[in-house]
């Protein structure tokens, strides 16, 4: 390996004392491709087991909490019956090699696909629809339906638990319903769970606390608890980065074991505050100011551009469409055979990159998300 390599294979403690090998995580992505009954695939479980050996961490496809909250076809689910077993292959598959598994834990609120939920009603802090599906109206979340869905979170907490996961990572990004709960645009409520900004981070700070409270009931205190979320908003009202800070340091507070960031590319600076000049992975590194690990994200492809980004300050890299594109990537790097890597993909089918069948698909009709070959 070249020496300018070597910090990625560096081990890194988590907050809770847990050594991970390497740098380097799996981000989580989206299969489409669980089975009808919610349990994950035997394609998705061959899936993660092909990309899973030279990662330090491995981070699932969000899994569904509630049954109102499914965002996406072949969602797999926590509360599917037959789910422990089939969660059980693939923890055994990925650790064997020391890779640390994580499982998304998720719900899509208003988000959600009318056509998965009960009744086709779906739920939000408030009733007010997403500029994407502005034909969808919400239900409002009442105190009791609230309470539910956070004590889910912490019976799909069980559910890694006994299936074999290292830890879980809590979805509060990409609009899905723990973000919708402090964003001031989906919430406009006047009571407990919104009319502030700090009335709005009640809703993630119940889940937190739930999550944690199973894990403690567990005895398991090597198991890692982590935090997804997004840094700013297009919308109007909307989260802007000075909302993200104070989330961060509230997040920092609950002695969390890692924070992940979700943005498109690691260099990305605030679209809502062109006067601020740097970019949202280094401003949350700044606030975070090494108490917690942070993991950075956004079109690293590289081997140099994975140093590089670590030069935000942040912890790890996380790799998705790369490690789809390329399962052998993070080899070659320690191999010295960068100049193999493969940042672009076939259009037919590779049965040697082992792409479930609906993930493929989906790749191939969501225009710009993967960089197919002419």
């Amino acid at each position: 390996m070249k020496d300018k390599f070597k910090k990625l294979f560096e081990t890194v403690k988590l907050t809770n004392g847990v050594e991970i090998k390497n740098r380097i995580v799996m981000a989580p992505m989206t299969t489409f491709s669980g089975n009808s009954d919610g349990t994950i695939s035997d394609q998705e479980i061959e899936y993660y087991k092909h990309r899973s050996k030279g990662l330090g961490m491995l981070i699932t496809a969000c899994i569904g909490v509630s049954k109102n909250g499914i965002a996406f076809p072949g969602q797999f689910t926590s509360y599917a019956k037959e789910a422990v077993p089939k969660l059980q292959v693939l923890t055994d598959e990925v650790k064997k090699d020391g890779t640390k598994i994580i499982l998304q834990i998720h719900h899509g609120g208003r988000m959600a696909r009318p056509e998965l939920v009960p009744d086709g009603i779906t739920v939000s802090a408030g009733n007010i629809p997403s500029p994407r599906t502005p034909d969808v109206i919400p239900h409002e979340l009442n105190d009791d339906e609230i309470e539910k869905i956070i004590s889910e979170f912490g019976a799909a907490t069980k559910i890694a638990i006994e299936s074999g996961f290292d830890g879980v990572e809590i979805h509060g990004a990409n609009t899905y319903l723990i973000q919708q709960f402090f964003s001031p645009h989906s919430n406009r409520r006047s009571d407990k769970w919104g009319g502030s900004l700090e009335k709005r981070l009640l809703f993630p700070m119940r889940v937190i606390d739930e999550v944690k409270s199973v894990v403690k009931e567990s005895g398991k205190a090597e198991f890692i608890v982590g935090y997804r979320f997004s840094p700013e908003e297009i919308e109007t009202p909307g989260i802007r980065i000075e909302d993200t800070l104070y989330l961060v340091e509230n997040l920092v507070n609950k002695n969390l074991d890692y924070l992940h960031i979700s943005v498109m590319d690691v260099w990305e600076k605030p679209s809502m505050d062109t006067s601020i000049h740097k970019s949202m992975t280094e401003l949350v590194s700044e606030k975070i100011n090494k108490r917690v690990p942070l993991i950075a994200v956004g079109s690293i492809q590289t081997g140099d551009e994975a140093i590089h980004a670590l030069e935000t300050k942040a912890d790890f890299d996380a790799l998705g469409r790369e490690i789809i594109m390329d399962p052998n990537r993070i080899e070659k790097i320690q191999n010295e055979k960068e100049d193999e890597i493969t940042v672009t993909i076939s259009k037919k089918p590779q049965k040697e990159l082992v792409i479930p069948d609906k993930l493929f698909s989906a790749m191939l009709d969501t225009t710009g998300w993967f960089p197919f070959e002419d």
